[in-house]
């Protein structure tokens, strides 16, 4: 009997697979179409090439990122042929620092990417449009951003200190001595700071650096080893200097190095202060978020007399402009510490209309005894992921007006299939320009009840 052969490889039978395309390797390519993130899109020998920072009919030169089968992904190195819509980009960063990936395009040009991107969205999946589409909701495209997490590593073999934002498409920090999207107040701070952190004595213990800027501005830092006595007399001179608080991040929850300090920030139209602590959520765009706050009760039109539902509420962003317009506002979300933060940011409000509540969100809703006695109105405002078992039950409630305030506008329209499928229709709809200068897309949407 002969033996068997082992260690053979056979051909498949759909012929020799292609090779990979290395990381690095560039590669000219004309640029087809856009893709909904922003990046152009090239067809070169049977592979789809997504391009960062490329515009559609341009001729570009593309670096390889990453590629996976047949899809490539890269950025931009050069422009042979320029589109007339390209803009020279306003940061010294852009093509390295993987923050802001459509700057190349004016802002009037943005807004209309991302409302093509929603209505797509909509038509495609829903089969649906708006009975009204709604004016883009902006702000200022640049010094909008009041919050900023910066990357800290440091390179053992370099023996350096490497501070600033990710790269495009890698986990390389990229060295930014000034951002143009951060507000005002955090520009000193930002170009400050890493010449500070590399004073410190165990740079290899830091881990990242939060800022914020708020009804007050605050430095947090995270690290995995105590902080000296003279490390934290560096820091605490920089923040003074700054007059920004320090916080600390270390083992536990993040906390001032002056426990009398609270950060917050205010809601002018409505006369509201909202306390909030790092890693909680907050809009890093105040000028659109009072924008959006403000067109949600106009879209909700909430009446003295009603009962409204806020979901996802977080620390009451909605909840407390509503609460002033109601009989009752029922709050719930999913964290328990934003609950009980939400409550105290209702009561130290004087609101004693609003009841919070904690629920897992991602899990239909069922017999919440909250919920019992209905809803004239509903708000939601969920995560990324969207509320697909939330509003399978959302007609039971008996809420005639819904305002769904999305940040993707995949989910949004995956959740308005089921919406419609209980009787609701799509109003009124429109994008909401939360992220100049990025291709993410945030969309507010109103549902009536046939």
């Amino acid at each position: 009997m002969a033996k068997p052969v082992r260690g053979l490889r056979f051909q498949p039978s759909g012929g020799s697979r292609a090779a990979q395309i290395p990381v690095g390797k560039k590669q000219r390519l004309t640029i087809e179409r856009l893709a909904n993130d922003g990046r152009g899109i090239a067809f070169l020998e049977g592979r789809t090439w997504f391009v960062v920072g490329a515009l559609a009919g341009e001729e570009v030169e593309a670096r390889v990122l990453g590629a996976h089968g047949k899809v490539v992904e890269a950025r931009t190195e050069r422009v042979f042929s320029a589109s007339d819509l390209r803009r020279p980009a306003p940061c010294a960063h852009a093509g390295r620092c993987g923050g802001c990936s459509v700057q190349h395009l004016p802002h009037d040009e943005q807004l209309a990417l991302k409302q093509r991107m929603l209505a797509e969205q909509l038509s495609r999946v829903a089969g649906v449009e708006p009975e009204e589409w709604a004016a883009p909701l902006s702000g200022p495209e640049f010094g909008y951003r009041r919050r900023a997490r910066v990357a800290v590593r440091w390179d053992a073999k370099a023996k350096k200190l490497e501070v600033g934002f990710r790269a495009a498409g890698s986990q390389d920090i990229v060295a930014i001595d000034e951002c143009p999207v951060l507000v005002q107040p955090l520009q000193p701070i930002m170009s400050r700071l890493p010449a500070m952190l590399q004073r410190l004595s165990k740079p290899q213990a830091l881990g990242h650096v939060e800022l914020f800027s708020g009804s007050a501005i605050a430095v947090l830092l995270r690290h995995m080893a105590p902080l000296s006595a003279a490390d934290l007399e560096i820091l605490q001179a920089f923040c003074a200097f700054h007059e920004a608080q320090l916080w600390l991040h270390g083992e536990g929850e993040p906390q001032p190095v002056d426990p009398d300090q609270a950060l917050g920030y205010r809601l002018e139209p409505w006369n509201l202060q909202l306390a909030y602590r790092p890693g909680d959520f907050v809009q890093v765009n105040a000028g659109v978020n009072e924008a959006m706050v403000a067109q949600a009760l106009e879209w909700l039109a909430p009446q003295a007399d009603e009962r409204v539902l806020d979901l996802f509420c977080g620390l009451g962003n909605f909840a407390l402009p509503l609460a002033q317009n109601v009989r009752e506002v029922v709050a719930v979300e999913g964290v328990a510490t934003m609950v009980a933060r939400a409550a105290e940011n209702a009561a130290s409000n004087n609101l004693h209309n609003t009841w919070f509540f904690q629920a897992d969100l991602s899990q239909p809703l069922g017999d919440a005894e909250w919920a019992r006695e209905g809803f004239s109105a509903v708000l939601l405002d969920p995560p990324r992921d969207g509320a697909f078992e939330v509003v399978r039950k959302l007609a039971s409630l008996g809420a005639k007006r819904l305002v769904y305030v999305s940040c993707n506008p995949a989910t949004l329209a995956r959740d308005t299939v089921e919406l419609v499928k209980q009787g609701y229709r799509l109003k009124r709809a429109g994008i909401l320009d939360m992220f100049p200068q990025t291709a993410h897309v945030e969309a507010m949407a109103l549902f009536e009840a046939s």
